[in-house]
C-alpha cells in the first residue's frame, strides 16, 4: 500500500498566461529554481494575447526564441486559449467545470471555438512549437469546447477533477483542483500559477515548496501516464467535484470580467 501510494501521488507545475509581455523578473527566477531541480514544468502560452491586464508588463522582443528554448529543454508548451479576450460571461453552472466568470470560448458556436483553437495553432505552427495539449482562460468551457478540441487534433486538457487523470468524452484530463500549490498525500494534479499577481513573497513561499516537494514534483508525461478510469475513482472524481463546486459557489466569480465585443 505504501508504494502504491509513492508511485500514485505527484504534482505538475503548470505556469498560465506565458506570453510578450509578462513578469519576466520572477519568470528568471523560476528558470533557474526548476534547472536547479530538474524540474520540468507546463506553460501555457497565449498564442496571440490582446489581453490589456498583461500588457503593462515588460515586452519581450525575443518571446519566441525563450519559447523554444524552453521546449529544447522538454518544457510541456500547451496552448492558454488564444487572445485570452473574455467576450462571454457564464454564471456557475453553466460552463462545463461550473467555474463561472468570463470566458474566451463558453458560449460560442462551434465554429467560432475551432476557429480560435485553429488560430492559436496555425501561430504555433510558425514559430516551430509543437502543440498536443490545451487548457482554457479561466478553465470555462462547454460542450462544443471539446468537439472543437478533437476536431482540431487535440485530446488532452490539463483541467478537471478528481484524484487522478482520467479519460471523459475521449478526451485525456489532468486535474487541476485549487487556487493555491497544495501537493496532497495521495493523487496527481497540477498546480494553476499566476505570475502577474505574484510578489517577491509568493516566489519565496513558492520556492521553499519546491525545497521540500522536490521528488514529488512530476513531468507532463509522466502524469498522462497515470490515467484511472476504474469505478473507484469515478466515485472519487464525482464527490470532489461536488465539494469543490460547492466551494466556488461562495466565490464571486461573475462580476468584475471586463467582457468584450470582438
Amino acid at each position: 500500500m505504501k508504494n502504491y501510494i509513492n508511485n500514485n501521488t505527484g504534482i505538475l507545475i503548470r505556469i498560465d498566461d506565458v506570453c510578450e509581455n509578462m513578469n519576466w523578473d520572477l519568470m528568471s527566477k523560476l528558470e533557474s529554481l526548476f534547472d536547479n531541480h530538474s524540474i520540468k514544468p507546463v506553460l501555457g502560452v497565449i498564442p496571440n494575447n490582446r489581453d490589456e491586464d498583461f500588457l503593462s508588463f515588460p515586452r519581450n522582443d525575443n518571446f519566441w526564441d525563450q519559447v523554444r528554448k524552453w521546449q529544447d529543454k522538454g518544457w510541456e508548451i500547451v496552448q492558454h486559449g488564444d487572445t485570452h479576450i473574455y467576450d462571454r460571461l457564464c454564471s456557475k453552472k453553466s460552463d462545463y467545470f461550473e467555474y463561472g466568470g468570463g470566458s474566451e470560448f463558453f458560449g460560442h458556436p462551434l465554429d467560432v471555438q475551432e476557429k480560435r483553437i485553429k488560430n492559436g495553432l496555425e501561430k504555433f505552427k510558425r514559430e516551430k512549437i509543437n502543440i498536443r495539449s490545451f487548457f482554457a482562460p479561466n478553465q470555462t468551457y462547454d460542450e462544443n469546447t471539446f468537439i472543437a478540441l478533437k476536431n482540431c487534433g487535440i485530446n488532452e486538457v490539463i483541467d478537471g477533477y478528481g484524484l487522478m487523470p482520467y479519460t471523459e468524452k475521449n478526451v485525456k484530463f489532468i486535474p487541476q483542483l485549487f487556487e493555491k500549490v497544495v501537493l496532497l498525500p495521495f493523487g496527481i494534479q497540477s498546480t494553476k500559477l499566476h505570475l502577474h499577481i505574484w510578489d517577491e513573497n509568493d516566489y519565496k513561499k513558492f520556492e521553499n515548496f519546491i525545497k521540500i516537494n522536490s521528488k514529488k514534483i512530476i513531468t507532463y508525461d509522466q502524469a498522462l501516464n497515470k490515467i484511472n478510469n476504474s469505478f473507484l475513482y469515478k466515485i472519487i472524481r464525482y464527490f470532489m467535484s461536488k465539494i469543490l463546486k460547492l466551494k466556488r459557489m461562495r466565490l464571486d466569480k461573475v462580476s468584475g470580467y471586463k467582457i468584450k465585443n470582438i
